[in-house]
């Protein structure tokens, strides 16, 4: 049976019959998936805090989004192989466990180098002060390296042990992702929230040194959080969580893959374009639509804080004002953003329901993407018209209406991006099971399509910023315009899964 087909859909007593899943089985879930706050606690930083941060140590705008290359790179390269290896591993431990803990063991690494670059630069001979800081950049790059590899080592693996610990139900797959997407909600709450306080670096007094001021030394005390954070949960689920939950068939599958490979080791680049060339047709438009979806989200990412602290505040980078409170009041706004997202997440299988599929939303809900990001341009324009100087002559910050409005659009978002968390995940996971390939294989291939257009964003972006006077309002317009194609493709392309297909089949899941 073909994906997507209606009229002959042939259903089996095993679909009819899907149960919710028990008691048993969906705390080990739970417990997986709260990996996922400790992942994005970190990433939560980076996404509000990094970007100024490299602008302060020299970077310019036009090279910021140079950095975040290596994100989209390690995660083209890692999370596919790590996938593959984690469907292949052969460990006592279990196959997702041991590369769930070697990645929270380098997330420690990473952090540690991250939060001292600044330190470790000045020690090796950077100048205090202003300009730029050639030995602390390099040390920021290389843990940036290192935490992006860990991160995809981390999130691969885990939406896989999610989708085992599912048994291949689809219903139970969303259910997972949900479950996933709700955790990523709650590590942005705390992140986010981190990043707003100013005065957290009082906690860790040690943090604040000559080479690392207040702002540095914030991002340094919410590392150290995080890394707590995180070794936590992943210590918690890898001790209470085993491995056994795997269908037989693929267990003896597994078997067979193992017993061979002592004759004839398959090479991973061999197996993953294998995989694409042996792709069903509703994941290549899943990818498509996921390619598309990530150019729109992509630029906001990278420069939403920067865009609060420039357009709406009207900050210049080293402002030690307008810069700084609109970085924070980004933070803000990303906090408000990640609220909205938990609760979303939660009600993503019902609002599916009522609107006629997980298609369907996604395809709407991109639309709503679209029309956030074009909204950037308006807030923009009321800021600027209503620019205030005091007595003096100093730019004060943006009206309250203007700042509301702003944070109002933060928070909007949080509704798209917790379909763009889930959705396409768990289609893949449906799509593959249908397919017959491996977990790991199939969400590494899906995540060919979220690195490849952040490649994309992070080289052309900041020149094309910078072609259009620096601003950050140019790449929001293109994802805007990415976003809308998406919306298109999801609603006519896209096949339904096999639980969408039919809506008089009670799966518990979208119909």
């Amino acid at each position: 049976m073909e994906n997507g087909t209606k009229g002959k859909l042939t259903v089996s007593s095993s679909l009819q019959i899907e149960q919710p899943l028990p008691p048993s089985k969906l705390w080990k879930i739970i417990v997986v998936a709260s990996i996922a706050a400790g992942v994005q606690f970190g990433w939560a930083l980076q996404l509000s805090l990094l970007t100024p941060y490299v602008q302060l140590l020299g970077i310019p705008h036009r090279f910021a989004s140079f950095i975040w290359l290596c994100g989209p790179i390690s995660g083209m390269i890692v999370q596919p192989v790590v996938g593959y290896y984690s469907d292949n591993c052969s460990s006592r431990f279990g196959r997702r466990r041991p590369f769930i803990a070697a990645g929270a063991a380098l997330v420690t690494i990473a952090v540690f180098l991250i939060g001292f670059a600044a330190d470790l630069g000045h020690a090796s001979g950077d100048p205090l002060g202003k300009g730029s800081k050639p030995r602390a950049i390099a040390v920021f790059v290389v843990g940036f390296w290192i935490l992006d590899v860990a991160n995809n080592m981390l999130q691969g693996p885990c939406r896989a042990l999610l989708a085992d610990l599912s048994g291949g139900k689809s219903g139970r797959m969303r259910t997972a992702n949900a479950f996933f997407s709700f955790f990523m909600a709650v590590g942005n709450i705390l992140g986010y929230a981190a990043g707003s306080y100013s005065r957290l670096f009082k906690v860790f007094p040690f943090s604040k040194t000559k080479a690392c001021d207040m702002y540095c030394a914030n991002l340094k005390s919410c590392f150290f959080i995080a890394i707590f954070l995180l070794l936590s949960l992943t210590t918690l689920a890898l001790t209470l969580v085993r491995e056994n939950e795997l269908p037989e068939k693929e267990e003896l599958e597994i078997d067979e893959k193992l017993s061979g490979a002592g004759k004839s080791k398959v090479p991973f680049f061999g197996e993953i374009f294998g995989a694409l060339k042996s792709l069903p047709r509703p994941m290549w438009i899943l990818l498509l639509v996921t390619c598309l979806n990530w150019i729109a989200w992509f630029p906001f990412f990278l420069y939403d804080t920067d865009w609060m602290a420039k357009e709406v505040f009207g900050g210049q980078v080293g402002d030690a004002k307008l810069y700084d409170l609109g970085v924070r009041a980004g933070a803000l706004g990303l906090l408000l953003q990640s609220v909205v997202l938990g609760f979303m997440s939660l009600g993503v299988e019902f609002l599916g329901k009522k609107i006629g599929g997980a298609k369907r939303l996604w395809g709407i809900l991109n639309f709503v993407l679209a029309i956030c990001l074009a909204m950037t341009i308006l807030v923009t324009k009321m800021a600027e018209k209503s620019r205030r100087h005091d007595a003096a002559g100093t730019l004060m910050g943006p009206t309250p209406g203007v700042k509301i409005g702003a944070l109002l659009l933060f928070a909007a978002l949080g509704i798209p991006l917790a379909v763009t968390f889930s959705i396409p995940f768990a289609l893949a996971s449906i799509f593959s099971s249908n397919a017959g390939s491996g977990q790991g294989l199939s969400l590494g291939v899906l995540n060919l399509a979220i690195v490849v257009p952040q490649m994309l964003v992070s080289l052309v972006g900041g020149p094309w910023d910078d072609l259009f006077g620096g601003g950050n309002l140019p790449g929001f317009v293109v994802g805007a315009v990415a976003a809308a194609a998406s919306g298109v493709l999801a609603l006519t392309m896209l096949p339904s899964p096999p639980a969408d297909a039919k809506p008089a089949v009670a799966m518990g899941g979208f119909h």
